[in-house]
């Protein structure tokens, strides 16, 4: 099959990255694989290598760069987003609660999507709040499943406790009630990416009057369900 894109520096560029998608590759590795001019081969791997496409391993061989992460890492957010919306709808219609999408960010949570309940008393979070990662459910999903160090970091006057989180890794899900906003209960659920890692919480809001004090018995499987399906939508796609 003739893989030509008719740019030959492109097709080039792209036999040394596929090169080393196997693994890391002397510059003679390179040439063997890719079937180019030695000089050729040199020339694109640095060239790659000042883009961090490609880098070095502690042997001075070419590796994969880690510009190629941050990439995917873009096209994963994308595919969520682009995922998020009628999830979170069906999610509010079911429940009839306000659902969110929060990702971490450093010592703090975004609301990156959001479905608001129609009428009468909701909680509203706007696209683009950035919350605590102190407190509330979807919080907890973020910290649970964190290394160790960054766990006992996080937990430092946080409002729930480590045998809280550990509650939520047995359940797979989180509840708070009263926690980040008097009168505010919330139940979230992980969204996990390829790689299994947990990248996001989907979750819903609203008045303890409605949800109770123990909103997760009422929701917790809708949300849930909800995150199945972002994470499958990540799955399919990475």
């Amino acid at each position: 099959m003739d893989n030509s894109s008719g740019v030959g520096v492109l097709d080039k560029a792209a036999l040394v990255l596929s090169a080393l998608e196997s693994g890391p590759a002397t510059l003679a590795g390179l040439v063997a694989a890719t079937g180019l001019a030695r000089p050729t081969a040199h020339r694109l791997a640095v060239a790659l290598e000042h883009h961090r496409m490609v880098a070095r391993d502690m042997q001075g061989r070419f590796i994969l760069g880690p510009r190629l992460s941050e990439l995917a890492a873009a096209a994963g957010e994308d595919r969520l987003l682009a995922t998020a919306g009628p999830v979170l709808t069906h999610l509010r219609d079911i429940t009839g609660e306000s659902a969110q999408l929060y990702r971490r960010q450093g010592d703090m949570r975004i609301c990156v999507a959001a479905a608001e309940r129609l009428s009468g008393l909701r909680d509203t979070v706007p696209v683009g709040s950035t919350l605590t990662m102190k407190a509330g459910s979807s919080a907890q999903i973020l910290m649970a499943w964190e290394e160790p160090e960054r766990l006992h970091r996080g937990l430092q006057g946080a409002r729930f406790t480590a045998t809280a989180l550990s509650g939520v890794r047995r359940r797979g899900w989180a509840q708070s009630i009263g926690e980040r906003e008097p009168g505010v209960a919330s139940v979230s659920a992980p969204v996990r990416g390829p790689s299994n890692r947990v990248v996001a919480a989907v979750s819903i809001s609203g008045p303890i009057e409605r949800l109770t004090r123990h909103p997760g018995r009422m929701h917790a499987q809708a949300v849930i369900d909800s995150a199945a399906r972002l994470t499958e939508a990540l799955r399919r796609s990475g």
